[in-house]
């Protein structure tokens, strides 16, 4: 997916429509450096404004993503190259949200551990102690709930009984048993208790 391509197409059908960065991105109701990132190939919109650009400037997903206006001949080819190189991209950067997540987690326990060491220490005044370890539970609370967010909306977990790929719920994945990225829940298709495995 040719990035910079997409970005010119973006720039060229914003200029069409007469509007500048600043216009169209308060259309989409967005920062116009975020306008900026798309038409330098920086990234990709997400797939909410990705839907927006295309009813703005009345063209196709598929156009889109193919930085380019497209005849009839081309059109189910390209549809079939944008599809697979999007879920490659996708693929790609949920790998790297999980493993900021994992960073993130080790990180986490490290800093508790090395807290409650401290805050062992026999003459260590009783208020400070106490404020440390109020300061490292919140950590735990934080940091954690901040991991399970990324565990929850980057890729799918899979049914062990019926296959079905689904993101489930926060609340779920808060309180399910779970071994590494592997989760005891129910799947809400065919309502069973399993082991789920997280698909990227």
């Amino acid at each position: 997916m040719d990035l910079q391509k997409i970005g010119k197409f973006i720039a060229k059908k914003r200029q069409e429509n007469k509007f500048t960065q600043e216009g169209l991105a308060e259309k989409l109701d967005i920062s116009d450096r975020s306008v900026s990132k798309w038409e330098r190939g920086i990234c990709l919109p997400d797939a909410n404004n990705m839907a927006k650009l295309c009813e703005i400037f009345d063209i196709s997903y598929n156009e889109l993503l193919s930085g380019e206006e497209l005849e009839k001949p081309d059109y189910e080819k390209r549809a079939e190259e944008n599809l697979k190189e999007f879920a490659e991209i996708e693929t790609a950067q949920n790998k790297r949200f999980l493993l900021y997540e994992a960073v993130f987690g080790t990180l986490l326990v490290l800093m508790f551990v090395v807290l409650m060491f401290v805050v062992s220490f026999p003459e260590m005044e009783e208020s400070f102690r106490t404020i440390s370890i109020i300061f490292g539970l919140t950590l735990v609370v934080i940091g954690s709930s901040f991991c399970i967010k990324i565990e929850t909306e980057v890729g799918k977990y899979k049914c062990k009984n019926c296959d079905h790929l689904y993101i489930p719920k926060y609340s779920s994945t808060f309180f399910a048993p779970h071994i590494g990225r592997t989760r005891y829940m129910i799947c809400p298709k065919c309502h069973k208790k399993s082991w789920q495995k997280k698909i990227t």
